[in-house]
């Protein structure tokens, strides 16, 4: 297989990259290779409001495989199956994320909700059928909802920098908590890339405090 297009967006790095597609409101640009960027290839697609993409692990890539994983959401140190996990170590490293279909452009989608870093390889896109691929009664496993989300705030020098669309956007990321789920100290600063920016925050309890974004 050979990439059809990569992402871009403003996830410069695997931190604080959303754990699942369509739980936050961030836009990215699926930019298509030229050799696959023929109009007539997203013909019909514009009716559609979400997509699937099938992508790869790149940041993830390695020999061997290991029949078991450690899932964040299990807190680190619980064992599973790999193919009871999303875990990005898989024998293929392939990924699978339904993101909203905001914009056929030329030669690009515009998608929103995606969980990909900046410049991931996608191998196809198709359309999102309800009628077939929502199963509500789908049993969640060991994967159950996640916990109630986090209370977002910004000191008053990042209120002032940031526009009204930045601070939902990131609200929308960092609601979720991206740390891992072993770690939780309320003395530690946290930071990651996003977009030109550097995002740093502190977690107390249930309340995490965006403190620079510079």
């Amino acid at each position: 297989m050979e990439p059809i297009a990569y992402i871009h967006n403003a996830f410069k790095s695997k931190f604080a990259v959303p754990r699942q597609s369509g739980l936050n409101s961030a836009l990215s640009e699926v930019v298509m290779e030229s050799s696959y960027s023929d109009p007539e290839a997203f013909r019909g697609l514009e009716v559609f409001s979400h997509i699937w993409l099938i992508w790869q692990f790149s940041e993830n890539l390695r020999d061997g495989f290991s029949p078991t994983v450690r899932p964040p959401r299990l807190g680190g140190n619980a064992r599973v199956g790999v193919f009871a996990s999303r875990s990005p170590f898989r024998p293929n490293a392939l990924g699978l994320s339904c993101v909203e279909l905001v914009s056929v452009n030329k030669g690009s989608l515009t998608v929103r909700g995606a969980d990909l870093m900046d410049g991931t390889p996608i191998f196809d896109i198709k359309p999102y059928i309800p009628y077939a691929d929502c199963i509500p009664e789908a049993k969640e496993g060991w994967a159950s909802s996640p916990s109630d989300l986090l209370e977002v705030s910004f000191s008053d020098e990042v209120a002032s920098l940031l526009s009204e669309a930045e601070k939902a956007e990131l609200c929308s990321i960092l609601q979720n908590d991206p740390r891992p789920a072993y770690q939780d100290d309320p003395d530690r600063i946290y930071g990651f890339a996003y977009g030109n920016r550097e995002i740093r925050f502190i977690i107390k309890g249930k309340h995490l405090t965006v403190i620079s974004a510079e």
